[in-house]
């Protein structure tokens, strides 16, 4: 503490306003698989809008029902954190290749003109519909050739270059003294119109527009002879570039593996999927735009020029470099993943691009060869050819057998980061309750309890197989007795942080437009949440109150009182999902795995002891490297004592006592650095078996004295 020396008034705060800390008790972790999204990695999602858009929608061809499960979850509560399993070795991102093409260009000589008078060109340019882009051409006037300059100035100085607004440009040319009038667009289909005048009337053709050069040197004119006037002359550009085994393609490819990033035309002309749309714009620029379902969802302005735009600098080419939220992309060559070194300007070769020696070009004239050889060195102003592409070939990932299916989903907690169900051992996500819906592997379900053991963080629902049988069958496979076709089982059930649903429940699924036989623990979890938001996690999520389910249309098996008795009782662990014919389908038993009859037996008392325990640790956090003495017992203890008494205010406890003094912190603890405290419990217990007992009396028993 700070002494004070000298006379004055000094002002000293300190902060004694510790309070324990608000935890949500109905975080959901679902395990399973799914169309789309990002693979063993515990995503957070608040609604339902959000599961479709990042994992997609649920379908038959989809093993297990995670997704059934998040959607109907997410109606109670806000907070899930869904995990995509998926199998390396079958996971394929959709893909899509854009092929790149040459603008066409016309290439003014360095040398003079050859005439004394200035030139006038009429210029139309044409998409790749040929389809004109000015209304009328355009007109520019060069100045008279004084072989003082490069062409290049020139042209710019008249023409312009890297103008969005302009559909040509001037560009250097492929020597140093060269200009290019380039078109804006790429392809075989797009072409300029270059009619040469001698007078501002534009009606006197000039001769040896462009020099006299029509060899293959690179100075001439596009097969346009010297001595031959210029009018109304197509150039085209390039259909594609490639290398002589297969063409350059920038290959765009789903961010993630998955069906759902295939774009596909549903029977009424909805557009799915994604579809990758490439726009040409004026100089080297260009964009790239992902339509999902039709829609532009990202637009990316890019360039093969290092102007801060480079493709492979705005478009990511990995997963960890999440540019953009849909797709990745490389640049091919000969069919290769191409090492691309960005172009220093536009008329940049395509060798300096891809860092291959030779180039073949289709479909006409290319870069500033003169003649329409089959081979061309140098290729110039590249860019994508204007097209909107289909992404194919994704798929979901999803094993082809149950045992390796079972690997996917368990995961492996060695691995940084965790995968599969691993990935719920995460303090940070504060999992309340976890389920594998769907999925009645017995390696899975064991896993998961096992994790739930482990962590003592969550409550881990499980359930027999649809099609197990009668009542006797579900007690035989929770018991580890079954060996039935719909799914066996060797060993038992028994865990305090595990809890089992029975029968399968029947909803009419709208995504496949049928009645699909629901996962119990779906609903289980769903009204574990809803619980929570109408009363606390110390109440029971069973009952009419807070287990009447409204959704599901029917049981799988109908259960009689005996049966449920057999279910819940003499020592099975088994929650009845019940059809009653006025109250309807509910949720009729609270009983965790645990055989031994103690307090956490039942699913309100473990989910409260989950709940003290987080709480405890979080707000203990403080306390640690305190003084281990009679001042910090006391702050421990004035942390927890109201804490509990709030519980016990909200009808979660009975009573309850805090010890944390000598007593529990005994000279060997406080020399080992250890500071014990003591919380004695009385949980409150559930009213589960109501009697109401009548006695009949005769008439002349005084009531009053019974």
């Amino acid at each position: 503490m700070v002494n004070f020396n000298s006379p004055g008034v000094y002002v000293v705060e300190k902060d004694n306003s510790d309070y324990p800390v608000a935890l949500n008790s109905s975080v959901v972790g679902i395990v399973g698989f799914a169309s789309k999204g990002p693979i063993d990695v515990a995503t957070l999602i608040t609604s339902q809008s959000q599961l479709v858009e990042t994992f997609g929608l649920p379908s038959e061809n989809i093993v297990g029902q995670g997704l059934e499960a998040a959607l109907e979850i997410l109606e109670t509560t806000n907070t899930l954190y869904f995990i995509r399993a998926s199998d390396e070795d079958s996971a394929v991102d959709a893909s899509a290749g854009v092929s790149i093409g040459s603008c066409p260009s016309l290439v003014v000589s360095g040398n003079d003109y050859g005439i004394t008078n200035p030139l006038f060109l009429k210029v139309q340019a044409y998409d790749n519909n040929g389809i004109a882009q000015y209304v009328t051409p355009k007109e520019f006037s060069l100045p008279i050739g004084t072989g003082t300059g490069t062409q290049y100035d020139v042209l710019r100085s008249v023409i312009g270059g890297n103008l969005e607004s302009e559909h040509v440009g001037a560009f250097e040319g492929p020597s140093d003294a060269s200009g290019a009038i380039v078109g804006s667009y790429a392809g075989s289909g797009a072409s300029l119109s270059v009619s040469a005048y001698s007078d501002s009337a534009f009606t006197t053709p000039t001769p040896a527009l462009m020099g006299t050069d029509s060899s293959a040197t690179g100075e001439a004119n596009f097969g346009i002879s010297g001595s031959v006037g210029v009018s109304a002359t197509r150039v085209y550009g390039s259909t594609y570039v490639d290398t002589g085994a297969s063409s350059i393609q920038y290959i765009a490819e789903s961010l993630y593996p998955g069906e759902s990033y295939n774009g596909l035309t549903k029977s009424d002309g909805t557009l799915t999927g994604l579809r990758i749309q490439t726009r040409n714009v004026g100089g080297g620029d260009f964009f790239v735009d992902v339509l999902e379902d039709g829609i532009v969802y990202e637009s990316f302005k890019t360039s093969f020029v290092g102007s801060g735009l480079f493709i492979e600098d705005v478009i990511n080419t990995g997963n960890q470099n999440a540019t953009t939220t849909d797709i990745k992309g490389n640049l091919y060559a000969a069919g290769s993943l191409a090492t691309a070194s960005e172009l220093t300007n536009f008329a940049g070769t395509a060798a300096s691009l891809f860092g291959v020696s030779e180039f073949h070009v289709h479909d006409g004239l290319l870069g500033y060869h003169a003649t329409n050889s089959a081979t061309a060195t140098g290729t110039r102003w590249l860019k994508p050819i204007e097209a909107t592409t289909v992404m194919t070939g994704g798929t979901n990932g999803i094993a082809a057998t149950a045992n390796l299916r079972a690997v996917d989903l368990i995961g492996d907690a060695s691995q940084e980061p965790k995968s599969g169900m691993q990935s719920l051992d995460d303090l940070t996500l504060n999992i309340g309750i976890a389920l594998v819906p769907g999925i009645y592997t017995e390696s899975v379900q064991n896993a998961l309890i096992t994790l739930a053991e482990k962590t003592s963080d969550f409550l881990a629902l499980v359930a027999p197989p649809v099609a197990v049988g009668n009542p006797q069958a579900a007690i035989d496979w929770t018991n580890g007795k079954s060996s039935s076709t719909a799914g066996s089982r060797s060993s038992a059930i028994t865990s305090s942080y595990a809890a089992v649903y029975y029968p399968h429940l029947k909803v009419f699924n709208i995504h496949d437009g049928k009645d699909i036989w629901y996962d119990p623990t779906i609903f289980a979890a769903r009204q574990m949440a809803y619980t929570d938001s109408v009363a606390d996690s110390w109440f029971a999520p069973a009952g009419f109150v807070r287990g009447r389910l409204s959704k599901p249309s029917e049981v799988e098996v109908k259960l009689n009182q005996g049966d449920r008795d057999s279910l819940y009782s003499g020592g099975n662990v088994i929650n009845p999902v019940v059809s009653f014919p006025q109250q309807g389908i509910t949720i009729f038993g609270q009983r965790t795995a645990q055989r031994n009859p103690t307090a956490l037996d039942r699913i309100n008392v473990r989910r409260l002891m989950i709940y003290i325990k987080k709480v405890a640790l979080a707000s203990a956090q403080r306390v640690v490297f305190e003084p281990n003495d009679e001042f910090t017992w006391a702050k421990v203890e004035a942390l927890v004592g109201p804490f509990l008494d709030d519980i016990k205010r909200r009808r979660g406890l009975t009573e309850f006592r805090v010890v944390c003094d000598s007593t529990t912190n005994t000279p060997v603890r406080v020399d080992r650095n250890e500071l014990w405290c003591k919380v004695l419990l009385k949980p409150t217990k559930t009213a589960e078996v109501i009697v109401f007992e009548l006695n009949l009396t005769n008439q002349s028993a005084n009531l009053g004295n019974l």
